[in-house]
């Protein structure tokens, strides 16, 4: 019943140019061009619904890593031959001189070492495993420099950074003999922009035809298609040479490291780890690349970094094991991971750790919750007290909370959350009601009909008559503001089509007044003066989750209506808790089975205060509103 759907730090100096101790800068020097390229900023998420997303989808990856990965126990350290592989060492030893060489090229692989335009960034004398030198005393150089935009480039095309460590005295060019040495080079490139696709989203009011989305946005829209692929930039790049001497095998670097540990196929060892670190470039700082930009800003920053921080970096960063997915999840993974940044990044380190802490037992009392509600249901033989229509109602909820965020794209892993939550709801059907397939009466005389029929249980106790004429009750109040609701969201309000109209009203109209349905139960409670009948494991484990709800919602930012939303869910709760007390258990009343909650010849007046949700020898299971008519 609780809210379930509403869900040392790095610093990192953008606004003044300082560099962190991770190498990722920031920067004052962004052309005027680019920040008027810029999307308005969006609303931060908060920290209580980011970790505890990211809980979830830890767990779900986990679960299908674990699922897919099949490799043998220890790994295969033997080459072809059958030999054993020795272990390797670093091509470049500790407090070797390197000198560092920056290209730009507009291609993949460059060649082009002569045109001296090209080079972008030159140091020497850089010392391999040295954190004291720089500016700043942390081993770290920077070098920043505006680049003229290529025609090509301007119109979608890509541009390359390329990067070389050389010993001290080589030349990272192949044709310069007596200069150039293979042991002693160190190579790494990647793509410098990064192409987004951006969604046009084609909203208008249906009863007037108008909308506030900008014309030109509409005419690309027009010319692009719905889905455009646009070329962006940031103006970080941050260079690190991972410190690491680490006696690597070949063939035994696990994942994802393998990608970037890098072996010389004659000597065996392996060239020292060039990695782009990129982790703290928020996406909201990317701009796009069009017609209307002269100069890119590029801030370089090369900074030494350690194994166990590039492991925790790569290990974040990696997608590989996601590729069947599409690149849909990709830019949402992105948008996730962002938020974590930002969690990280601004939240006060107390406050951090106690919502870790309290994520996890929040997400615990959740599976809790959820385990006991499949347990009550599953071994339930009586309906008697429990409101069959709530049942009806959360399907339709659920399937309409599906059909909603389906329609606008939401995570990938909430779509299966949702949807998991649905096949429950399907599953409570068919303990509340008797589904069988009439083949007789098929439709169109091909498929059999499915027939839905009330339990003997809920028919021959009053609790039928009680839920209907509580949803009769409830009705009077839904259907004037769902009306009310209707008539608002139709005349100030934009929609995509007359389906995502009636789909935005009905899920804004249940996510407002929804708590309205958990009403009939308290209603059938109030008739039949019992609470016996309730699953009270999973109603304790939910509402301890609202209390949690309700601390986070008033200490960290969050908006009024979910702060509302879970006041609403408290109120309810109480008086479940108020029932409770006052439609006390009779522990003298005999049960089905013939026995009480008494010993034999001890006296009737004695009280036991306890919960009949789960079938007890010592408890009776029936309902105190029945006892005279036992």
């Amino acid at each position: 019943m609780a809210a379930q759907d509403s869900d040392s730090t790095q610093q990192l100096a953008l606004g003044n140019g300082e560099v962190s101790s991770n190498g990722a800068a920031g920067g004052d020097q962004t052309v005027q061009t680019a920040q008027d390229q810029q999307p308005p900023p969006q609303q931060p998420p908060n920290t209580w619904q980011v970790i505890k997303g990211v809980l979830f989808r830890i767990f779900i990856i986990w679960a299908i890593s674990s699922w897919f990965r099949r490799g043998p126990s220890t790994p295969d350290q033997s080459n072809p031959t059958g030999a054993p592989q020795v272990p390797s060492r670093n091509l470049f030893p500790r407090d070797t001189l390197m000198d560092l060489h920056i290209y730009i090229s507009e291609s993949e692989h460059f060649t082009d070492f002569n045109n001296t335009e090209a080079l972008l960034w030159g140091q020497t004398d850089l010392v391999y495993g040295d954190w004291s030198s720089g500016e700043n005393g942390d081993g770290c150089y920077e070098h920043y420099q505006e680049l003229d935009v290529p025609e090509s480039v301007k119109q979608n095309g890509s541009v390359y950074i390329h990067v070389y460590f050389t010993k001290s005295g080589f030349h990272p060019d192949p044709k310069r003999k007596g200069q150039y040495r293979r042991l002693a080079t160190a190579h790494m490139s990647r793509m410098l922009n990064k192409y987004k696709r951006k969604k046009f989203l084609k909203t208008k009011n249906l009863l007037t035809g108008e909308t506030e989305i900008d014309p030109e946005i509409i005419k690309r829209a027009e010319d692009y298609g719905p889905i455009e692929v646009i070329s962006h930039w940031h103006p970080n790049v941050t260079i690190s040479m991972v410190d690491d001497h680490t006696a690597w095998v070949k063939g035994a670097v696990p994942p994802p490291l393998d990608q970037y540990v890098k072996f010389d196929a004659v000597s065996g060892d392996y060239f020292p780890i060039v990695y782009f670190n990129d982790y703290w470039n928020l996406q909201k700082d990317y701009f796009p690349i069009n017609e209307t930009v002269e100069k890119l800003p590029l801030r370089l920053v090369y900074c030494p970094l350690s194994l166990w921080r590039w492991q925790l970096y790569t290990a974040q960063s990696t997608k590989s094991p996601w590729n069947f997915l599409g690149e849909d999840l990709y830019e949402q993974s992105d948008e996730d991971q962002d938020s974590v940044k930002v969690a990280l990044l601004e939240t006060n380190p107390y406050l951090l750790g106690v919502t870790i802490v309290v994520s996890i037992v929040h997400s615990v009392f959740e599976f809790l919750a959820f385990k006991n509600d499949i347990q009550f249901w599953n071994s339930r033989q009586s309906l008697e007290g429990l409101s069959v229509r709530s049942v009806f109602f959360g399907v339709f909820q659920s399937l309409i909370v599906l059909l909603y965020i389906l329609d606008n794209e939401t995570n990938f892993v909430v779509q299966v959350s949702i949807f998991i939550g649905l096949l429950i709801d399907f599953w409570k059907i068919t303990k509340v009601m008797d589904v069988r397939l009439d083949r007789e009466n098929r439709l169109a005389g091909i498929f059999p009909r499915l027939t839905f029929k009330d339990k003997s249980t809920y028919v021959q106790s009053s609790t039928k008559i009680y839920d209907a004429m509580a949803f009769r009750y409830l009705s009077w109040l839904l259907y004037p503001l769902l009306g009310c609701y209707a008539v608002y969201s139709l005349l100030y309000n934009e929609h995509k089509s007359w389906y995502s109209w009636v789909l935005g009203l009905l899920y804004g109209f249940l996510l407002t007044f929804g708590f309205i349905t958990m009403t009939p139960q308290l209603f059938i409670n109030y008739k039949m003066k019992s609470v016996a009948h309730l699953p009270w494991r999973m109603l304790t484990y939910k509402a301890l989750n609202t209390f949690i709800d309700d601390l986070f919602a008033f200490v960290i930012k969050m908006p009024m209506m979910y702060r509302i939303g879970c006041l609403r869910d408290d109120v309810v709760f109480f008086i479940y808790l108020y029932q409770r007390w006052i439609y006390r258990v009779d522990p003298t009343r005999m049960n089905e089975f013939g026995t009480s909650g008494v010993e034999p010849g001890q006296a009737a007046t004695e009280q036991i205060a306890g919960t009949e949700s789960e079938p007890a020898a010592a408890i009776t299971d029936k309902p105190d509103g029945q006892k005279k008519t036992d």
